[in-house]
């Protein structure tokens, strides 16, 4: 799979709003209600990961989840990613 360039990294970035590139990853930090919140919400990111073969490194402090996205075979950031990170978008509405 090919590597995004900047101007998609970009294009994906202004329209997915929170997410930001940090060290070869795609990050956004969701903030929930309560800790159970958090919880049920990396449960549901874990499924959509596993449908889709790609799993994220995920970091959940209390009612914080902070999800990063990369693609290490390729070593960076392809369609693969922001597809994901789109569908966990859709989680968190």
């Amino acid at each position: 799979m090919a590597l995004l360039d900047g101007s998609e990294i970009r294009t994906f970035l202004d329209s997915h709003p929170g997410w930001e590139v940090r060290d070869g990853t795609i990050s956004k930090t969701y903030v929930l209600a309560d800790f159970a919140s958090a919880v049920g919400f990396v449960a549901s990111v874990g499924v959509v990961a596993e449908r889709a073969f790609h799993h994220p490194d995920i970091d959940l402090r209390y009612r914080r989840v902070t999800v990063s996205v990369t693609t290490h075979d390729e070593g960076g950031l392809t369609r693969k990613d922001t597809e994901l990170a789109a569908r966990i978008d859709r989680l968190a509405t």
